[in-house]
C-alpha cells in the first residue's frame, strides 16, 4: 500500500504543499477539483504545470475529490451533474481515473424521493465513469458499510466505487472499519488515513444533509477528528484486512483540523509506515 495525503490539508500554496509531502514521504496527493489551482476550467497548460510540479517531486495524483456537495443527488441538478462528469475527464488528464465525493445519506427505505434521486444520479455518473474507464468514488460515513454496499449493487454498474473513510465510519456510521473492508471489498478503489471518535450517537441525515430531510442541523462537535491512533480506528486490524482483500492502493491522510497541520501529516505518514510494517510481518 502507498501513502498520499490531501494536498488541501497542509493550508499551504500548491507547490510548497507539493515539497512538503515529498519532505514527508508521501507518494501521491489527492486534491479537490474547485481550487483556485485544479478546477474543472483548466486550460491544456494549467494542466500541463499542475503535472511539472507534481513529477518534480516524484508525486503521482491518488485521487481527484470532486465533492460538489450532497445538494445535486437531491435535486438532480444538470449543471452540478455535469460538471462532476468534468471532473471525471479533468482526474484522467491529471493522471488518475478515481474521483471521490460524498453523496449525503442513504435513506433507509427505498420508497422515498431522496433515495430515488440519488440512486437516478449515482447511476448516471457511475456509467459515465465506467465508459471513461474510471471510477466514481462514493465515500463512507453517514450510514453502514452494509446500507451503502446495497446501495451500491442496486446502481448494477462497474464504474461505481468506494473510498474508504475508516474515521467516518467510526465517528458517524459507528460501523467497524475492519468489518467494512470485507463487506465493500469489490468496490475499494482509494482510502483516507485518519481517525476520530463518536461523541454522541446521532441522525447522520442531521450532519449531512438536515435541509434535504426536512431535519434540525446537529452540531458537528458530535464527532471530533483526532490524530492517527488516538481515535476509535483499530488500526492493525483494519490494515490487515486491506492486505488480506489484496489492496494495494492509497492510504491517503486527511487532517481537517489541528494548529499544526504540516507537522500532523509527517507523524501520520511515519505512524501508516510503521502500522504498515507491523501488518506485513
Amino acid at each position: 500500500m502507498k501513502i498520499g495525503a490531501i494536498l488541501e490539508s497542509f493550508r499551504k500554496p500548491f507547490a510548497e504543499a507539493a515539497k512538503l509531502a515529498r519532505t514527508a514521504g508521501i507518494d501521491g496527493l489527492q486534491m479537490y477539483a474547485n481550487t483556485e489551482t485544479v478546477h474543472a476550467g483548466m486550460s491544456a497548460a494549467q494542466i500541463s504545470e499542475v503535472k511539472k510540479i507534481l513529477a518534480g517531486e516524484g508525486l503521482q495524483v491518488s485521487a481527484l475529490c470532486g465533492d460538489l456537495g450532497c445538494a445535486m443527488y437531491y435535486t438532480e441538478d444538470r449543471g452540478e451533474i455535469d460538471l462532476e462528469k468534468r471532473v471525471m475527464d479533468l482526474a484522467r488528464e491529471l493522471g488518475t481515473n478515481i474521483v471521490t465525493t460524498h453523496i449525503g445519506v442513504v435513506p433507509e427505505t427505498e420508497n422515498c424521493r431522496q433515495y430515488e434521486s440519488m440512486h437516478r444520479v449515482c447511476r448516471e455518473l457511475a456509467e459515465f465513469a465506467d465508459r471513461s474507464g474510471g471510477h466514481f468514488a462514493v465515500e463512507t460515513g453517514p450510514e453502514s458499510a452494509e446500507k451503502l454496499k446495497s446501495f451500491l449493487d442496486g446502481l448494477e454498474s462497474r464504474g461505481v466505487a468506494v473510498n474508504l473513510d475508516p474515521a467516518n465510519l467510526v465517528m458517524c456510521a459507528g460501523d467497524d472499519p475492519a468489518g467494512a473492508v470485507y463487506t465493500l471489498k469489490d468496490y475499494i478503489v482509494h482510502t483516507h488515513a485518519k481517525d476520530g471518535l463518536q461523541r454522541r450517537k446521532t441522525d447522520t441525515r442531521r450532519l449531512y444533509a438536515p435541509k434535504w430531510f426536512g431535519l434540525e442541523p446537529e452540531s458537528w462537535d458530535a464527532i471530533c477528528e483526532t490524530p492517527l491512533g488516538e481515535g476509535g480506528v483499530p488500526w492493525e486490524r483494519y490494515l490487515s484486512a486491506l492486505e488480506e482483500i489484496g489492496y494495494d492502493g492509497y492510504l491517503t491522510i486527511e487532517r481537517e483540523c489541528g494548529d499544526e497541520p504540516v507537522k500532523d501529516i509527517a507523524a501520520a505518514a511515519e505512524f501508516l509506515k510503521k502500522a504498515i510494517g507491523r501488518t506485513n510481518k
